[in-house]
């Protein structure tokens, strides 16, 4: 998918542009628009026929963000639930000149969720996606820089970009843009590294801290951004922090009347535990980085979810193991390993155990072959049977019509 939303090879833009700098990619150069993904009609059933419900939306005039009174509400008997869209009440907002933001449209709307999930293998980091849906003559937000990487996917209308240098490189999740208002005002009035209307088709991609601000011109505007959270060294140094928690000597309280405000008294206790931090990097560094890297997994597998299951098609499916097809769901992380006569599948939040016949089995199916029973590996139509229906019961697979044809998006 990355392909998509760039115009040059993916060699190049990772090693020229990730992280980096702005990509502009005309519509001319891609190898189609978006309106796949989200158009009008489509952002109009979502408001008006899918029970969207904060805060997968919310409204914003002139910069500010509306009180959500003014665009929610219950929506009679059997949902009188407060928080749900009230499709009169945006239209009233958009009519006045608000901007409509649908929120973790990878959760809601189906062409979405499968975009997201592929852009997650393409990019190796989580990715998101939010909807700006804005009136003619709309500026949107104020000038102001994301704490995560953005890829612009104008689908309808069009919208004047501009785009200054940063004022601060590479801001964490910590850091958000309010903290440097001062900066980014001086910065605008200089001169803009992108001034550029995006139409129908057209992709923009922003590094992290790149300033920016759009505007809506003679129509509705509609594009998506896809967002891109990026996992940093400092994950990967925190995850190392985390791993020292097994440490009786580290988690003992500091002694008693301790005066944390004496800055030469906190320097001299700082001074002493990164030594003592160096010294156990330095003796157990073989041991400490099978921890950081599990944790680090399991980072990344609580912030990009694997393929949803279909439950009842899963159950089914499980009483017909004999015969169905399954493959491994997608974006689920796992590993196959021997462990004590066994083989035991670690999945981010369980172990399965299964007995030592099943390693070629489930390697196979780790490995995205589609298979039935009757074909697993090492194993008799028997023994397959009972190793699938356990699998799809326990969300590890999930059936295909025709393992040929399987993809991410089945």
């Amino acid at each position: 998918m990355l392909s998509r939303c760039i115009a040059i090879d993916p060699d190049e833009f990772a090693r020229t542009h990730w992280g980096r700098a702005p990509l502009l990619s005309r519509s001319d150069a891609l190898p189609r628009d978006f309106g796949d993904l989200l158009s009008a009609r489509t952002v109009d059933e979502l408001l008006a026929e899918r029970g969207v419900r904060a805060p997968f939306i919310r409204v914003a005039k002139e910069g500010d963000v509306l009180a959500r009174g003014r665009y929610l509400g219950p929506d009679g008997f059997g949902a009188e639930m407060a928080d749900q869209v009230d499709s009169a009440r945006v239209l009233a907002q958009f009519a006045d000149g608000a901007t409509i933001v649908l929120q973790g449209l990878h959760r809601l709307w189906p062409p979405v969720i499968d975009f997201v999930r592929a852009m997650v293998d393409d990019i190796g980091h989580p990715v998101q996606a939010n909807a700006y849906v804005t009136p003619p003559q709309n500026r949107g937000f104020d000038p102001h820089y994301d704490v995560h990487d953005v890829f612009v996917l104008q689908t309808t209308g069009h919208k004047h970009w501009t785009v200054h240098e940063p004022v601060h490189t590479d801001p964490l999740a910590t850091q958000p843009w309010t903290e440097h208002r001062a900066a980014i005002a001086r910065r605008v009035e200089d001169q803009p590294v992108i001034d550029t209307v995006l139409g129908p088709g057209d992709a923009l991609y922003l590094p992290r801290g790149w300033v920016h601000s759009a505007r809506a011109l003679g129509g509705v505007s509609i594009h998506l951004t896809i967002g891109v959270a990026a996992t940093t060294g400092l994950d990967v140094l925190r995850a190392v922090v985390d791993q020292l928690a097994d440490d009786a000597d580290l988690r003992r309280s500091l002694p008693m009347g301790i005066d944390l405000t004496d800055r030469d008294e906190m320097t001299a206790t700082a001074t002493k535990f990164i030594a003592r931090l160096i010294e156990t990097l330095r003796d157990r560094s073989s041991g400490l980085d099978e921890g950081v890297a599990a944790s680090l997994t399991r980072r990344h597998a609580e912030s990009t979810r694997p393929v949803a299951v279909r439950p009842l098609a899963s159950l089914e499916a499980a009483a017909r193991a004999a015969t169905v097809t399954v493959r491994w769901r997608h974006g689920l992380i796992a590993t196959v390993e021997r462990d004590a006569g066994r083989v035991a599948l670690r999945l981010p939040d369980r172990t399965i155990s299964f007995p030592e016949s099943c390693t070629d089995a489930l390697a196979a199916l780790h490995r995205g072959a589609a298979l039935s029973a009757a074909d697993l590996p090492g194993l008799d139509a028997g023994d397959g049977e009972v190793v699938i229906r356990r699998l799809l019961r326990e969300a590890v697979v999930v059936p295909v019509l025709d393992p040929h044809a399987a993809t991410a998006g089945e």
